[in-house]
């Protein structure tokens, strides 16, 4: 793919959705670092009705570390994984605490030796919650950026160094968002919706999910003529085999006479 064609797709993304922003709920770096924790192999809508409930007890690192393990775990158990989750939310808490006086670093390697938090975590609450223009990499963005032939790549680590090198500086701090919103809601792995896509035309993916071409009506007029009742022999034919069967007759030729024999002549 081409930068023209790169540009292209990014300007339309914009267009429909100007202000792009995380689907998680949440008010603070802090509340954000936990929610993308917990949203690990679990749906954004999932992790928002727990933290709905939580960050009304714990909010802070210092709440979280002094609800413990257990005392989180009821606020957690309906998303998945919750159990190693709740280990590393009240870990992180801790050495939030201990190493950076109860703030989240806005640093990629400090967050990273935070337990349970990974490199695209990281990337999600530098952009998110510090405004840098890193480009984090979920399944979505794998999918869409592979499937479009946008920043194509076998993991990863390989799809954000494309996309970090192929994305125009104008959308990078947005590029994430609109990612994986496309792919969350447009570009799904099992039917993509590809009759609404802003992008179809632009898209690389050679078997779209577009509906079959209807072929147009044909013009009255054209075309060769059917036979009618009164020309077409076959037509005919069965109308005189109508009119028999009601008459109850067979009209039959004449049977031909077999010529008269001479008597032979006497000698």
């Amino acid at each position: 793919m081409n930068a023209a064609k790169r540009r292209a797709i990014f300007e339309r993304l914009r267009a429909a959705n100007p202000h792009p922003t995380t689907e998680l709920d949440y008010a603070t770096p802090f509340e954000l670092l936990v929610a993308v924790v917990l949203s690990a192999q679990a749906t954004d809508r999932s992790v928002n009705l727990a933290t709905r409930k939580l960050y009304r007890v714990a909010r802070t690192p210092q709440g979280m570390a002094k609800l413990g393990v257990d005392g989180l775990a009821p606020y957690i158990s309906s998303i998945g994984l919750w159990r190693g989750k709740a280990k590393n939310v009240v870990a992180l808490s801790q050495l939030l605490i201990e190493r950076h006086g109860g703030e989240v670093p806005a640093d990629r390697d400090a967050l990273q030796a935070l337990p349970g938090v990974g490199r695209k975590t990281a990337n999600v609450v530098l952009n998110t919650a510090f405004g840098q223009p890193t480009i984090a990499v979920d399944t979505h963005i794998f999918r869409v950026a592979n499937r479009t032939g946008l920043a194509p790549g076998r993991n990863v680590e390989e799809v954000e160094q494309r996309l970090e090198k192929f994305v125009p500086d104008e959308f990078r701090q947005d590029c994430h968002h609109w990612l994986i919103l496309h792919g969350r809601y447009v570009c799904t792995a099992r039917a993509p919706k590809c009759a609404t896509c802003v992008i179809v035309d632009l898209c690389e993916y050679r078997h779209k999910n577009l509906p079959a071409p209807v072929a147009p009506p044909r013009a009255p007029g054209r075309g060769r003529r059917e036979a009618t009742p009164a020309t077409s022999p076959a037509a005919k034919s069965g109308t005189a085999k109508i009119a028999i069967a009601r008459s109850g007759t067979v009209k039959s030729a004449p049977a031909k006479r077999a010529p008269a024999k001479r008597a032979p002549k006497g000698r």
